[in-house]
């Protein structure tokens, strides 16, 4: 019962930051902020130079995130909190991603560097389709272990720390792994014209 209040409480803290509401994206922020900087820990932790940029990066994506929502213009479905998740997880990871295609290992980004490192923002559209793609592919898994195995794989676990959330042995993780992307490869191979 308690995480069915937990959870609708959450989703209404979405829809109160999604009207603006900057109270309920700092109850937000505090709910999801350590969980974005161990995703973007992650990404970041084996590229020398980078430690201790993953909270620079999880508070510009949040940011982000909630301007993105709050555009009148472009009004965002997020039916629960693991939408809400899902948005933020691929633009931290996005942000990531950028940031080590943009550092050169041979040379450490001075304090001056960093606004330039982090400052590119997706546009509405992008991000909207990012969203869109993930949904669908997500959507693709009619197992719902399928499902959880593939988000977990965004968020940068292990497959040795998946088996052991699942109880089994890394070797079922890995075979899934491998049927989640032949079944994704399967439906981008299909789409291509």
């Amino acid at each position: 019962m308690a995480s069915v209040e937990i959870s609708q409480s959450i989703t209404r803290l979405i829809r109160a930051a999604q009207d603006g509401h900057d109270s309920a994206a700092g109850v937000l922020l505090g709910e999801y902020f350590q969980r974005l900087v161990q995703l973007v820990r992650k990404r970041l932790q084996t590229i020398p130079g980078l430690a201790g940029y993953e909270e620079d990066v999880a508070l510009q994506s949040f940011g982000s995130i909630c301007r993105y929502i709050r555009c009148p213009e472009r009004p965002v479905n997020l039916a629960n909190r693991d939408d809400f998740w899902r948005l933020l997880a691929m633009r931290a990871i996005s942000r990531a991603i950028d940031l080590i295609h943009r550092h050169k290992p041979e040379e450490t980004p001075g304090e001056h560097d960093v606004e330039q490192l982090l400052g590119r923002e997706p546009t509405p559209e992008e991000a909207a389709e990012m969203a869109d793609e993930c949904r669908r592919l997500l959507d693709l898994l009619a197992d719902s272990e399928l499902r959880q195995i593939a988000l977990w794989k965004v968020e940068g676990y292990t497959n040795e720390e998946i088996a052991a959330r699942l109880d089994c042995v890394p070797r079922t993780v890995e075979r899934k792994v491998r049927r989640i992307r032949l079944l994704w490869k399967h439906e981008l191979k299909n789409l291509e014209p």
